[in-house]
């Protein structure tokens, strides 16, 4: 029988698909064709089956879905340590909109995402979701990278150097829905900021554009005590209760945090099939709080995991994220086996797929998704002896050993080398960035 001829094929120590649960493939090989999964098999069966120009041993490696960071800033990486060890809204007021104010234009957020989609591409991650101004430019550098990303809509109340009220923010959103929405690696969603900054009216007209389109909602939520405690005293109840008064509480909601939660909240969150995002580095260093995610689960409701921004965390590191999120879960619920390894991997994976609505595309290593891939090394000293390669990816690694990146089958990380994008030229645009703001800080309130 004469074999296949096929895009390229990847022979690999361990293949981990994410679904079914706690599978592993020893000894297999995928095959990609025209961008997708052709096939998984064993690597006996393949070289029967299959052959390919492009071949990869990677006989110490285990082979995942790559990481879905389901919550960033994308292009706040050139504010990375730029005001450390505040608590958020001090943050926030005194330091990130000052300086937003004075320097964020299209060119400092198409560098700025430039400088986080190759840190992200180093760190496995294959597709983000980002909430910033001039989402064009964001839209420019994933194309360019040949990244996947999900592109935030932005809505805030106040003028930026993007769009001067909500109707322009809308109308903006609304034409790069528009331009992007046959495209392969670029998909859209709502982007109101939070509860605090967007104002009843145009979260209504969000809802009613985001049913109509079928796109998310990607909004903060719950972030911190302050924010609830103010939000009751502006509105007379919880924001989780005004977004419910408002219809924008269902499947399409991705809400950002969630470290305030009351037991009725997670029952009201799991009747309308919220989705939920954990960002459990960045709500550590602000002091926010403890997202529950143990109750969450137990609720059977989706949550995923993202970094925040680098300015916030101060890093886009999803196999760190992870880990944080395993143990941190652990502790909160006093509670050893709440969050094992591979859930945890799930959630960093094709829990956010499904939270964008891309679970048919991604997120799992399946026969006919999309190939977004990422190739990790466990022949180290930190991650030897490989009892279980899942808890080793969740507990013992570090972004150093990923060595392959893959999406729709394009080879945008190979041996730790950027395919797509300049290093040199990306540190230099940070660096400068760097000076300029360093020179010129704006006055805080």
């Amino acid at each position: 029988m004469k074999s296949q001829l096929v895009d390229s094929i990847i022979h690999a120590r361990w293949i981990i698909p994410v679904e079914p649960d706690e599978t592993v493939y020893e000894n297999h090989s995928l095959v990609t064709h025209q961008g997708k999964i052709l096939d998984i098999l064993t690597t006996k069966q393949c070289k029967k089956k299959y052959h390919s120009l492009t071949e990869h041993h990677l006989n110490t490696h285990a082979l995942i879905p790559g990481f879905i960071n389901t919550h960033t800033h994308a292009s706040m990486s050139l504010m990375r340590g730029m005001a450390d060890d505040l608590p958020l809204m001090e943050w926030l007021t005194d330091h990130i909109w000052p300086t937003e104010a004075q320097w964020v234009n299209y060119q400092f957020v198409k560098e700025g995402t430039d400088l986080a989609i190759a840190e992200m591409l180093r760190g496995g991650t294959t597709t983000f979701n980002d909430m910033y101004f001039f989402p064009d430019a964001v839209a420019k550098s994933a194309d360019e990278a040949g990244i996947r990303v999900s592109l935030g809509l932005i809505m805030i109340d106040f003028p930026s150097a993007w769009a001067k009220d909500s109707d322009d923010y809308l109308h903006k959103g609304l034409e790069l829905h528009e331009q992007y929405r046959h495209h392969p690696l670029i998909s859209t969603a709502f982007a109101p900021h939070a509860p605090y900054t967007v104002s009843d009216e145009p979260l209504q007209q969000i809802k009613t554009y985001a049913e109509k389109l079928d796109i998310p909602i990607h909004i903060h939520l719950h972030e911190t005590r302050d924010e609830v405690e103010q939000a009751i005293t502006n509105t007379g109840i919880r924001p989780i209760a005004r977004l419910e008064k408002l219809g924008l509480l269902s499947p399409l909601l991705v809400a950002v945090h969630m470290t305030q939660l009351k037991d009725d909240e997670i029952e009201l969150l799991q009747r309308y099939g919220v989705n939920i995002v954990h960002c459990p580095e960045s709500n550590l260093k602000l002091a926010s709080g403890f997202c529950p995610i143990g109750r969450l689960f137990r609720a059977k409701i989706n949550v995923a995991l993202g970094t925040d921004g680098a300015a916030s965390n101060n890093d886009l590191d999803m196999l760190s994220e992870m880990r944080t999120a395993a143990l941190l879960a652990k502790a909160v619920a006093e509670d050893a086996s709440i969050i094992p390894a591979h859930t945890a991997l799930k959630m960093a994976t094709l829990n956010g797929a499904k939270a964008l609505g891309l679970d048919s595309v991604t997120g799992s290593l399946s026969r006919g998704k999309s190939a977004d891939m990422c190739a990790i090394n466990l022949h180290t000293i930190e991650t030897l002896p490989v009892f279980s390669p899942i808890s080793q990816i969740v507990y013992s690694s570090n972004r150093e050993q990923v060595s392959g990146v893959w999406v729709q089958g394009k080879h945008l990380l190979n041996n730790r080398r950027l395919t797509t994008l300049d290093e040199e030229q990306i540190k230099d645009q940070a660096i400068i960035w760097a000076e300029a703001m360093q020179a010129k800080k704006p006055q805080n309130k």
